[in-house]
């Protein structure tokens, strides 16, 4: 039997994406005391964006209703279940990088400062980096409209805090400071 069949009652993909969010939200104990956030309501565009584009990722509605664009081999799916994992795994080098700097939102903890090493000299934001991957993985799983397009909501989701996480970080540590860790690194991407 296909485990990537919606009838076979267990996903593969679904269950890397809960052990991530499990293990992220038990992690969240060991962060240090915030300092400073940006002001209520910022937060607000790329929360509800990003939730909504996971919805779609995870579109789980009958899938012989759900335009599918492709349909991948059993050796394709396993290959983004792998990806998935990688794309969480870059996350979890940067969330261990960071150790009590990390913040689900958009913060300045105690003792703050720019990180620029580990995965923090390939790019600014790796662990939205790696999300992206996980989403792109199970976006091209899924194969369908409605997984392509929550995928795209979870980027713009990502980008949007980012823009708003660098923007308060520039104010609070520095914008010389930050604007050199910019010039060298890519905000999403290498080179980029």
């Amino acid at each position: 039997m296909d485990p990537f069949d919606p009838s076979y009652g267990y996903d593969p993909l679904l269950g890397v994406w809960a052990i991530w969010a499990l293990s992220w939200f038990i992690a969240a104990t060991w962060s240090g005391r915030t300092q400073a956030r940006p002001v209520m309501g910022s937060q607000l565009l790329y929360r509800v964006i990003t939730f909504a584009g996971a919805a779609m990722l995870f579109d789980y509605r009958d899938w012989s209703d759900s335009p599918r664009l492709w349909r991948l081999s059993e050796t394709g799916d396993w290959a983004m279940v792998w990806l998935a994992a990688a794309g969480f795994a870059f996350c979890w080098w940067a969330r261990l990088h960071l150790g009590r700097l990390w913040s689900g939102s958009v913060t300045r903890k105690e003792g703050h400062h720019i990180v620029d090493t580990g995965p923090y000299r390939l790019v600014r934001h790796p662990i939205y980096t790696g999300i992206i991957i996980a989403a792109l993985a199970t976006a091209i799983e899924r194969g369908t409209v409605t997984s392509m397009i929550g995928f795209a909501l979870m980027v713009l989701g990502c980008w949007i805090k980012a823009r708003l996480e660098e923007s308060f970080l520039r104010s609070e540590l520095g914008a010389d400071a930050y604007d050199a860790y910019a010039k060298r690194t890519g905000m999403l991407a290498p080179f980029l």
